[in-house]
């Protein structure tokens, strides 16, 4: 019933326990479809090692040909009704296949099952008390007995990645590969399959979400091109659909992604000590969305350029005084 797509690049380290993840499912109607997307010679140790005992475990060895070339090559080799994309340094719970296919059983004409996750970090590995919905600011508690809609997923509410897609709507929407270029197709393909197929979203936390040192958080360049793919997948999602309210509601999100953009530039300006780049950006936050926030920090940085400056050879008294102009304000908005 379930292919797990699986490509593995420089995660040597991570892939045993995520395999072993698959193996300790609780159902058995499962493949996992492992791409060594590099020819290591140490990936394709480890899966051969699983292999010995688990002849649901299939190795496909390619060069390397990004993240969206793995994906594909598993989904070309698997066998399953329904597709789960599963990354090399992540986890699944032992009930993901037994909890999304007695769903599944009882919902025959559902395409599509995502799920919530936990998200952990190293090297503790323990679970973080925010699930992955509400990392990303989903606060209501998913109803898998409503269809999800267009506009809820281009108002936020995007699955996880790991979801059990039926194999005839993933080919449809052309799986991970959108044909497009610079788009996040972990998203795009939402964007799609809720606007052609039945689509459910389970509030169970079935699988489990690595947090690395290396995370794209933590990295300013990684972070603007994730936005830039994040929104430039949401304005395509929206011109190809017919209907006139998802290009309103697409409107509505980039426009809220621009705002949030250009906080975070003006708060990492007024760190820098650049204080006319601060300014700018507070002024993009204002056109975007004129909110209390966005206003005291473009009044802040207007007015005390000379103290930004001034204060910021001192790291920690600049991090102080960003908190005071942002910090606070954002507290008094919400």
């Amino acid at each position: 019933m379930f292919s797990f797509l699986m490509t593995a690049y420089g995660t040597e380290g991570y892939l045993p326990t995520t395999i072993a993840s698959v193996v300790s499912q609780t159902r058995d109607d499962w493949e996992l479809v492992v791409v060594d997307n590099g020819m290591s010679d140490d990936i394709a140790r480890i899966v051969q090692m699983y292999q010995v005992d688990n002849p649901r475990i299939r190795l496909v060895r390619q060069e390397n040909k990004g993240y969206r070339g793995g994906v594909m090559a598993a989904a070309a080799a698997a066998t399953g009704e329904f597709v789960c994309v599963l990354d090399s340094d992540d986890h699944l719970a032992p009930e993901f296949c037994a909890r999304v296919g007695a769903f599944l059983d009882e919902n025959p004409d559902v395409d599509a099952v995502g799920i919530d996750a936990h998200r952990f970090s190293e090297p503790e590995e323990l679970n973080l008390p925010t699930g992955y919905m509400r990392s990303i600011g989903v606060t209501a508690r998913a109803d898998p007995d409503r269809p999800l809609t267009f506009r809820d997923v281009i108002g936020g509410r995007v699955p996880y990645y790991t979801a059990a897609i039926r194999r005839t709507a993933w080919d449809d929407v052309g799986g991970y590969e959108p044909g497009i270029d610079d788009v996040d197709e972990s998203v795009l393909i939402w964007c799609r399959l809720v606007e052609r197929f039945d689509v459910r979203l389970l509030p169970d936390r079935l699988a489990r979400y690595r947090i690395r040192p290396d995370s794209l958080s933590r990295e300013p360049a990684k972070v603007e091109a994730f936005e830039r793919q994040l929104m430039r997948s949401f304005a395509e999602a929206a011109r190809e659909s017919a209907v006139a309210e998802h290009q309103v509601a697409a409107d509505e999100t980039l426009r809220g992604l621009r705002y949030h953009q250009a906080i975070r530039r003006a708060r990492q300006s007024l760190l820098d000590g650049d204080a006319v780049a601060a300014q700018q950006a507070a002024r993009s936050a204002v056109t975007e969305k004129r909110t209390v926030r966005s206003t005291a920090i473009f009044v802040a940085v207007t007015l005390t350029p000379r103290l930004v400056t001034r204060i910021h050879p001192v790291k920690q008294h600049m991090t102080r005084y960003v908190e005071l102009v942002v910090g606070r304000v954002g507290q008094a908005t919400h």
